[in-house]
C-alpha cells in the first residue's frame, strides 16, 4: 500500500472542498439562472406589461385615437433599447375601433400571438440572452363603458415584449437564503469529511498504536513490537522510533554491556520454558585478584576476550550468557546428554588451562574455571550453582549436582514420567538422532550412531539422562528400543553408510528385541551395515544369554561394540567373551589426551591390544582438531563427536 502524510491529506480534503464548492456554486448558478428565466423573467415581464397596460388605459380613458397610442408606445420602446413593446389589437376592439393592418396579420400569422388572445401568458425563451412575453389584456368591468360588446375576461389584445435576461432582478431574500443553507450545507459536509478522515487517518491508528503500546506496558513484553498496519508516514515514523526504543531497552534488558552475551534474565527466561535442559555455570576462578592487580579496565578486557574464546569451544548457535562479574552460563537442550555435556565442561576446562592471555606487553596470564552442572527443567539454575559452590569447595574443576547436595523434590514423578512415555509413544515422539561417526585415516563420514530422544510439545528434543531409568522400571523400556531400531531400519534401508544402536542387556535378553532385529535384518538385508553397541554400566553376570545373542544378531551379519570401553566393568575380559568387532574408548580418556600423558598411555595400550586381536575403536566426544590429530598418531581407527558434526535427524545417504 502506498504511503502517505497528514500533509497529503490535509491537502487532499481542502483540494475536495474547494472542488465541491465550485461544482456546489456552479449548479446553483444554472439554477439560478433556469430559475430567473422560467419564473423571476416572467414575473418581472407581467409587471412591464401590466405598466403598459396601465398607461395605455390612462391614455384611452382620455379619448386618445390609435395614434396617439402608437405615439405612447413608441416613446415606452425609446426609454430602453434593448427593450421592444409591441401592442396588438384583438378582433373585439377592432369591431369598435377600426381594423389595424399589422394587427390582422399579427393574429392570423402569429400562433403564440393567437394563444395569447385565447387567455394564454406565454414566455418564450430565444436564448441564455434573450426573452419574448406575450401579455393578454382582459377586460376590466371599467373597460366595458368603451367596450360595449366585450364581457369580463374577455382578451382584448396582446402585449408583447421582448428584453435582454442579464437585466432580470433576482430576489434579494432568496439569494440570502441560498447562501445561508449554502453555508449550513457547506460546514455540514466539511465537519463529515474532516471528521472522517479525522477517525481513519488520525484517531483510529492513534488507539491502535496506544492500545499496542499498553499491551506491552500491561504484558511486560519486550519482545512485542507495534504494528499499526497504516500507510501514514506520521504513524509509521512513530511505530519505527517506539520500536527502535524497545529494541535498545530490550537490548540493555536482556544483553550484557561488556561483552553483548545475553544476561542472567535471558537465561531465567530461557530456564522458565521449563524445557528438558542442561546448564553449566562456569567461574573464573581468582578473577577479582587478576581486577585487583591489572586493574579493572585490564579485567574488562579479559572477560571479553575469556567469553569469545569459551564461545568458540561451545556447538554452533549455543545459548551462551553472561550472569554477572566473572560468571557465565551454557544452556543446552536436547542435542546432548549428560555424558557429552560433562565432557564438554572437561573440554573448556583444559582448554583454558592451555591458553595464554595476554595482560600488558610483558605479561601473559592463564585461566583457571570451575563448572557447577544441573540438568531437568525445575531449579536448574539454584542446582547448578550449589554444585559450583562444593565443587570449588572440595577443590574440583567440576561438578553435577544431584539430589545428594540438597533435599529437594524431584521434578517429575515416575508416575508422571511413565504417563508422558506412554504418551510419547503413542503419538509418535520417540524419535533417534544420529551422529556421524568418521574414519580416522581420511576424515570421511562412514557411519552414524542412533541416539534416542523424545521430542516434547515445544518440538525440543529430551535425551535418555532423563527418563532411561523410570523406563527400564516400568518396563517400557524394550519399546522404545524397538522404536528406535524401526526409525533407524528405515532411514537406512536404502543407504551405504553403517549405522550403531546402542542395546542394553534388557534389550538382548529380550526375546521381542530379539526377534525383531533379526526379523528386520533378513527385511531390509541390511544385517551387514548394523552395529549393536553394548551398554552396561553394572556389568555383565549372564555372559552365556549375551552370547547367545550375539550369536544369533552375527549370523545376520550384524557386528558387535563394547560403548565407554575403560571404565566402570567394561575390561579387556568383554573384548575375549563377547567376540567384539569394535570397542568405543570412554570420552573421560579421550577429553584431554592432547595434553594429559597418562591418559595417551592408557589410550595406547587399548589400542594396541585391540589391533592385536583384530578388533577396531572408536574413540568418543572428539571436540577439536588437536584431539583429533592425536588420537589419529595413537592409530584409532574411528572418531565420533562435535568436531564432525551434531546429532541430526536426518543424514546425508
Amino acid at each position: 500500500m502506498k504511503s502517505t502524510t497528514y500533509t497529503k491529506i490535509t491537502a487532499k480534503i481542502i483540494t475536495m472542498m474547494l472542488i465541491f464548492t465550485l461544482v456546489a456554486s456552479f449548479f446553483y448558478g444554472e439554477y439560478i439562472k433556469r430559475e430567473a428565466i422560467s419564473n423571476l423573467a416572467q414575473i418581472d415581464a407581467r409587471k412591464t406589461s401590466s405598466l403598459v397596460f396601465e398607461s395605455l388605459y390612462s391614455a384611452m380613458a382620455k379619448g386618445w385615437n390609435k395614434d396617439e397610442l402608437k405615439e405612447i408606445v413608441d416613446r415606452l420602446n425609446r426609454v430602453d433599447k434593448k427593450m421592444n413593446i409591441n401592442v396588438y389589437r384583438g378582433e373585439l376592439v377592432s369591431q369598435l375601433y377600426g381594423e389595424i393592418e399589422r394587427d390582422k396579420i399579427a393574429r392570423e400569422s402569429s400562433v403564440k400571438i393567437k394563444r395569447a388572445l385565447h387567455g394564454k401568458e406565454i414566455l418564450d425563451v430565444i436564448n441564455d440572452d434573450t426573452i419574448i412575453y406575450y401579455f393578454p389584456v382582459l377586460a376590466k368591468d371599467e373597460c366595458l363603458k368603451c367596450h360595449t360588446n366585450a364581457k369580463v375576461d374577455n382578451v382584448l389584445g396582446v402585449i408583447n415584449i421582448s428584453y435582454p435576461v442579464d437585466e432580470l432582478k433576482v430576489s434579494l431574500n432568496q439569494m440570502i437564503n441560498f447562501f445561508i443553507g449554502f453555508i449550513i450545507l457547506f460546514s455540514f459536509v466539511m465537519f463529515l469529511v474532516l471528521f472522517l478522515n479525522f477517525r481513519r487517518y488520525l484517531l483510529r491508528p492513534m488507539k491502535n498504536f496506544i492500545s499496542l503500546v499498553d499491551s506491552i506496558k500491561s504484558t511486560k513484553d519486550l519482545g512485542k513490537r507495534v504494528h499499526v498496519g497504516n500507510n501514514i508516514e506520521e504513524i509509521k515514523s512513530m511505530q519505527s522510533v517506539f520500536n527502535s526504543m524497545l529494541d535498545t531497552i530490550e537490548y540493555q534488558f536482556y544483553n550484557d554491556e561488556l561483552t553483548n552475551l545475553k544476561n542472567r534474565r535471558a537465561i531465567l527466561e530461557a530456564i522458565d520454558e521449563n524445557l528438558e535442559s542442561l546448564l553449566m555455570i562456569i567461574n573464573i576462578d581468582s578473577f577479582q585478584e587478576l581486577n585487583n592487580l591489572y586493574g579493572n579496565k585490564t579485567g574488562d578486557r579479559l572477560l571479553v576476550e575469556i567469553s569469545s574464546f569459551i564461545k568458540e569451544l561451545l556447538p554452533e548457535k549455543s545459548r551462551f550468557y553472561r550472569l554477572h562479574a566473572d560468571e557465565f552460563g551454557f544452556l543446552s537442550t536436547g542435542l546432548m546428554d549428560l555424558d557429552e555435556f560433562e565432557m564438554l565442561a572437561s573440554y573448556i576446562i583444559s582448554s583454558l588451562e592451555n591458553k595464554k592471555f595476554q595482560v600488558d606487553e610483558q605479561n601473559h596470564v592463564n585461566i583457571s574455571v570451575t563448572i557447577g552442572i544441573s540438568y531437568g527443567t525445575l531449579q536448574l539454575l539454584p542446582n547448578a550453582d550449589i554444585a559450583l559452590k562444593i565443587a570449588k569447595k572440595e577443590k574440583k574443576h567440576q561438578l553435577t549436582w544431584n539430589e545428594s547436595m540438597q533435599a529437594m523434590q524431584k521434578f517429575e514423578t515416575n508416575f508422571n514420567w511413565r504417563k508422558r512415555l506412554n504418551k510419547a509413544l503413542e503419538n509418535d515422539k520417540i524419535v533417534p538422532l544420529f551422529q556421524p561417526i568418521a574414519r580416522c585415516e581420511d576424515g570421511k563420514i562412514v557411519k552414524y550412531e542412533a541416539l534416542m530422544r523424545i521430542v516434547d510439545e515445544n518440538g525440543e528434543y529430551i535425551s535418555p539422562i532423563h527418563f532411561l531409568n523410570v523406563a527400564k522400571k516400568n518396563k517400557i523400556y524394550h519399546k522404545l528400543t524397538k522404536t528406535i531400531l524401526a526409525k533407524s531400519f528405515e532411514e537406512f534401508r536404502d543407504s551405504k553408510h553403517s549405522f550403531s544402536i546402542n542395546l542394553s542387556v534388557e534389550d538382548m535378553l529380550n526375546s521381542e528385541v530379539i526377534n525383531f532385529i533379526i526379523k528386520n535384518c533378513i527385511k531390509y538385508d541390511i544385517g551387514d551395515r548394523l552395529i549393536v553397541e553394548i551398554i552396561e554400566s553394572e556389568g555383565i553376570n549372564n555372559f552365556e544369554e549375551v552370547i547367545s545373542f550375539i550369536d544369533k544378531v552375527k549370523e545376520c551379519g550384524v557386528r558387535i561394540s563394547i560403548d565407554d570401553f575403560g571404565t566402570g566393568y567394561s575390561n579387556f575380559e568383554y573384548l575375549i567373551k563377547l567376540k567384539v568387532d569394535y570397542l568405543k574408548i570412554d570420552g573421560s580418556m579421550i577429553k584431554n589426551i592432547n595434553t594429559d600423558n597418562n591418559s595417551k598411555a592408557v589410550v595406547q595400550t587399548i589400542v594396541d591390544f585391540a589391533k592385536k586381536i583384530e578388533v577396531e575403536t572408536v574413540a568418543e566426544y572428539v571436540y577439536s582438531k588437536a584431539i583429533f590429530d592425536t588420537i589419529k598418531e595413537l592409530g584409532i581407527d574411528y572418531a565420533q563427536g562435535y568436531y564432525f558434526g551434531q546429532p541430526t535427524s536426518k543424514v546425508k545417504h
